[in-house]
């Protein structure tokens, strides 16, 4: 896969718990932060202490060859118990200008809900770029290890969402 295609990753579980319960944690925008391998610690901007399209947040990120940054995200999708989707600018310019334009992401994160007998069927799926990103850096120096970069990426943003997937499934069914 080549960044230009727009790779994606996304991971399902299916879990026995009703798509209210669930809805709950994964808008819970902090609870990822003690999930993720990557994510360390998660903030409301301008005043919003819940997801609505437009609200801001901003997160705290840990990676062994990158080291820390910090994160924009903007909530571009709500769609009450079906829908919670994000895009991750770099509001810092760690990667390139800085940017708060959510159509110049780093990545875009969404969660996507559906009742599944008696229980919910949860997506995470996550698209890296159009904008630039650790990735990018990575392939300005190494043009001719492209499918291999996005590869590995893919893998750690796919090992990443199962944590935070059965951390949910494990939350969600104990009743927390």
């Amino acid at each position: 896969m080549r960044f230009a295609d727009g790779p994606s990753v996304h991971c399902d579980v299916h879990i026995e718990a009703g798509v209210p319960q669930v809805w709950e944690l994964v808008t819970d925008i902090r609870l990822p932060a003690r999930l993720s391998p990557e994510l360390q610690r998660v903030a409301w901007l301008d005043g919003a202490d819940r997801p609505l399209v437009g609200a801001r947040f901003e997160g705290y990120n840990h990676h062994q060859q990158l080291g820390e940054w910090r994160t924009v995200s903007h909530v571009v999708e709500l769609d009450e118990q079906r829908v919670f989707a994000w895009a991750v600018t770099d509001a810092d310019g760690r990667y390139g200008e800085p940017t708060l334009d959510p159509a110049k992401s780093m990545a875009s994160w969404r969660y996507e809900l559906k009742a599944e007998g008696e229980g919910t069927r949860l997506r995470q799926s996550a698209l890296i770029g159009p904008g630039r990103s650790g990735v990018t850096l990575a392939l300005d120096r190494w043009p001719d290890r492209e499918e291999e970069f996005i590869a590995f990426r893919m893998k750690e943003l796919r090992a990443g969402m199962e944590a935070t997937l059965h951390g949910i499934k494990m939350l969600a069914e104990e009743g927390r």
